[in-house]
């Protein structure tokens, strides 16, 4: 599965599920370039690449490499309300946190990706964007529409071999989610929700980027692929 010397794209790689994808990638031995707002304590080699995705990305231009492999964007958000609490601007702001940054990144690294002559766009949608779950109607619409974007994606760039894929984990014990599982209480709740009885990990959403990453997932694209524990298709006894 090496990823040695290719180049990948990490959008959101200073903490949680991003950050976890840095670490495996620099075992690798990848070329990794991140975009965010902070920095982190990311291994050595990384090539940060300050940006907010809901700004001027054009400042990225001419910053990101002519072959790109591999785009990851890693940014999401976890909006919890009853529907009746929600506003048009929470609508809007998930959406374009989830789905209008994606976009524009992709849009500036498309002829990157396209030079590699096989390269891999990973997404992450929500086990919620198809899954009802009670309070999730903003961040549940935003991820239906990553998902709509990957296939389209995936469709539209077969021709150039950039193949698009996107992962819909459960609840991740990231940052993110902290105050959903603040308490051994809430944690243990959380876990008896999903069949297999636990909370995923940053590293289990990783490792499978990281398998859609590599060549071993060459003939593999606009599939929405769920790492969630079960709990997106599973009713056990």
């Amino acid at each position: 599965m090496s990823l040695k010397d290719k180049n990948i794209l990490v959008v959101g790689g200073s903490s949680g599920i991003g950050l976890a994808l840095i670490r495996h990638l620099a075992i690798q031995e990848a070329n990794i370039f991140n975009i965010s707002r902070s920095r982190a304590d990311w291994p050595q080699g990384v090539t940060h690449l300050q940006a907010d995705v809901l700004g001027d990305l054009s400042i990225l231009e001419d910053k990101l490499p002519q072959t790109i492999h591999g785009l990851v964007y890693s940014v999401g958000s976890i909006n919890l309300k009853p529907f009746q609490r929600l506003t048009a601007e929470d609508f809007l702001t998930d959406y374009k946190l989830n789905v209008l940054g994606a976009t524009e990144i992709i849009k500036l690294s498309l002829k990157a990706l396209k030079n590699a002559g096989g390269a891999s766009i990973v997404l992450y949608s929500s086990v919620a964007a198809k899954a009802g779950m009670p309070f999730h109607a903003s961040i549940a619409a935003a991820k239906g529409a990553v998902e709509g974007l990957t296939l389209s994606l995936a469709a539209e760039l077969a021709s150039y071999q950039v193949r698009v894929n996107a992962i819909a984990p459960s609840l991740t014990d990231t940052p993110l989610a902290k105050n959903l599982l603040s308490t051994d209480e809430k944690r243990e709740a959380s876990a008896k929700r999903h069949p297999l009885s636990k909370i995923g990990t940053p590293d289990d959403i990783a490792l499978a980027t990281q398998f859609l990453l590599s060549d071993h997932s060459s003939w593999l694209t606009g599939q929405i692929i769920g790492i969630d524990g079960g709990l997106g298709s599973l009713r056990p006894l």
